[in-house]
């Protein structure tokens, strides 16, 4: 069959095939959603995926959702926060395509201890160049840093070796969650470019 009889048979085809026929391939993305315990990355996981979040339980080893968004496939590894399971993170960095990290923006206490996993993380040498999200998360606190206190605090400013973007949200509200993932889709839209 020629490029013309293939063009014929489109005039024939229903416009839902037509619309299929024409449809780009999905790309998929390997996401790392990584976080001090209590941080809100397994909610975050849940809202993204669509399901319920009135029973959260900690993660003891991780999760695996895939999520559709602005046409690419996100496979997002949920890995547990928790100080004993943080050495086994690097075991999950190859073939990231973007780093979330999710910070509870009202736990001030543990600010200085999310800093120096975070700049850890930028440091490994698997994780180079990789896009990086940071949730400012629990927004929906009365006691919840700000972005912009964040990442002055975090010194985020200073990351120079990467894309970056701190986006404040509240898993629970869902708000600010979609610009988040509009920024993923974004970010590796444009690095596809280039």
């Amino acid at each position: 069959m020629g490029l013309l009889d293939l063009l014929r048979s489109f005039r024939s085809a229903p416009q839902q095939e037509l619309r299929i026929l024409l449809l780009a391939p999905q790309q998929e993305l390997r996401i790392l959603l990584l976080g001090l315990d209590n941080a809100g990355k397994t909610t975050l996981l849940k809202v993204l995926a669509s399901e319920d979040i009135t029973h959260i339980t900690p993660t003891q080893g991780f999760n695996i959702k895939s999520v559709q968004s602005s046409g690419f496939k996100l496979n997002v590894w949920d890995i547990g926060g928790q100080r004993k399971i943080r050495p086994y993170w690097r075991n999950y960095f190859e073939h990231t395509d973007v780093l979330i990290y999710v910070i509870d923006s009202s736990d001030h206490k543990r600010f200085d201890e999310t800093n120096q996993e975070l700049s850890e993380l930028l440091q490994e040498e698997k994780l180079s160049g990789v896009p990086l999200l940071i949730f400012a998360n629990k927004q929906d606190l009365l006691n919840a840093a700000k972005a912009s206190e964040i990442t002055d605090g975090l010194s985020l400013h200073e990351i120079r070796d990467r894309r970056w973007q701190i986006q404040g949200c509240s898993a629970h509200t869902k708000e600010g969650v979609k610009e988040g993932l509009d920024w993923i889709s974004k970010t590796v839209a444009n690095n596809k470019k280039k």
